[in-house]
């Protein structure tokens, strides 16, 4: 019997990987022909680690609740309120300037630059601490010089904010 209950992915992959998906689901990556003993000696393997990532995560989701849909309209009256005005302070700092701001609800992808520089940020970015939403704003700017993560786009985000390392950790839980 399974120590730890987890969901094998199989793919044409040629490692094996793990991660915890929502609703604090154990998965493992694997390639197509891996014995299932081998991946139950993995997970068991790395059990430390699971157990660590299942309690952040657990953590994380009491502190950032499933909001309500009235929480969810004051969010993006609140959004539309703050973000603009974060938004052009941070673009002032760095010299950019950018298409335009759209908002919307979106639950993983809180924040984008898309190819023609127009940002878009979640409503849900209000259930955050300032120094998040700071964090997200800058990140999407630097997107706007650099389109991708490389060092350039990295060495952008901390000339602005130098503990950008701490403030992404916070998003991410």
């Amino acid at each position: 019997m399974r120590e730890i209950p987890y969901r094998v992915i199989r793919s044409d992959r040629k490692t094996m990987g793990l991660e915890i998906g929502a609703g604090l689901e154990v998965l493992v990556r694997a390639p197509k022909r891996v014995q299932e003993a081998f991946i139950e000696e993995f997970v068991h393997k790395h059990r430390a680690w699971i157990l660590e990532k299942l309690e952040k995560r657990r953590a994380f989701l009491e502190a950032h609740p499933t909001p309500t849909e009235a929480e969810l309209r004051l969010w993006m009256v609140e959004a539309k309120a703050r973000i603009p005005e974060r938004v052009a302070h941070y673009a002032g700092i760095m010299g950019l300037t950018y298409a335009g701001i759209r908002f919307n609800r979106n639950k993983t992808r809180i924040g984008s630059c898309c190819r023609k520089n127009l940002l878009s940020f979640s409503c849900r970015l209000m259930g955050y601490s300032q120094e998040v939403v700071d964090y997200v704003i800058v990140h999407e700017l630097a997107h706007v010089p650099h389109k991708n993560h490389g060092p350039a786009f990295w060495r952008t985000v901390e000339a602005v904010l130098p503990d950008y390392r701490l403030r992404r950790r916070m998003l991410r839980g």
